[in-house]
Formats: C-alpha cells, structure tokens, sequence
C-alpha cells in the first residue's frame, strides 16, 4: 500500500499546477478537465463554467507524486491540519525551492538551523499548502 496526497483547489487548481511546475519541477502525468471526461455528470450537477476547471491531475516531483484538482463543488477553498514534507540533499536546493514556495505565500518559520537538521524552515505557498522543508543531516 502507498499513501498519495490528493489537494483540492478552488477554482486555482490549472494556477497551481503551473507554479508547483516552477517552484518544484513537478512534471505532469495526466490531466483531464471536466468538459474531457468520457462520462459527464447529469445535467446540472456542475456549476456554470466548471467545464473548463481541472476534473483531476497527477503530479510527479521527485520520486513522489500527488494528485490535485478543483473542487467545483463543495465552493470552499484553504488547506488545514497538514504540511508536505520536502526533504534535500544540499542546502542550495532547499533555499530555492523554499523561497520559490514563500513567493506569495507565507512564512511561518524561516529556514535555519534546528537539533534534528542542518536547514529546516516552513512556509504556506499562495495557495494556503503547508511545507516544510529540510535538508538532511541531522539527528534523527
């Protein structure tokens, strides 16, 4: 068994595949939008405009993947209780990808030194997605 994280957006899932694309080199393995799908909802049952939002995406950074798409129907957007964990090999790469996360986001512990890793900072990206970043090193 696997465990992959699957992230609903409110209406800014295609915005957060381009900037995951950016600020992690996510790669995309499938996308379908709803107006795509080979068996569409009863009539009525989507909101006006939804035909064009991310039905489901499946993003690969790393060796991880995750899956993402809009939640057109529930109307409620943020994230709470979680925080994705990237974990680097060198200091260069995580203070990158750190503050390509913190750009429109917000910093809720900026990177530095702690007793279990060299480098470890946590940030919420623009979209409200918790991140914690480290790079390894330190007592585990």
């Amino acid at each position: 068994m696997k465990v992959e994280p699957y992230l609903f957006f409110n209406g800014q899932c295609e915005e957060a595949i381009a900037f995951y694309q950016r600020a992690l080199g996510a790669t995309v393995e499938f996308m379908m939008r709803y107006g795509e799908s080979p068996e569409p909802p009863p009539e009525g049952t989507l909101p006006p405009g939804s035909a064009h939002k991310i039905m489901h995406a499946s993003l690969c950074i790393g060796e991880a993947r995750f899956m993402v798409a809009d939640d057109v129907y529930s109307g409620e957007g943020g994230f709470k209780g979680f925080s994705l964990s990237l974990d680097f090999a060198d200091e260069a790469a995580a203070r990158a990808v750190f503050a390509a996360l913190a750009d429109g986001g917000q910093v809720s512990m900026p990177l530095g030194k702690t007793f279990w890793s060299p480098l470890f900072g946590m940030v919420s990206d623009r979209f409200g997605v918790g991140w914690m970043v480290s790079v390894a090193g330190g007592a585990a």
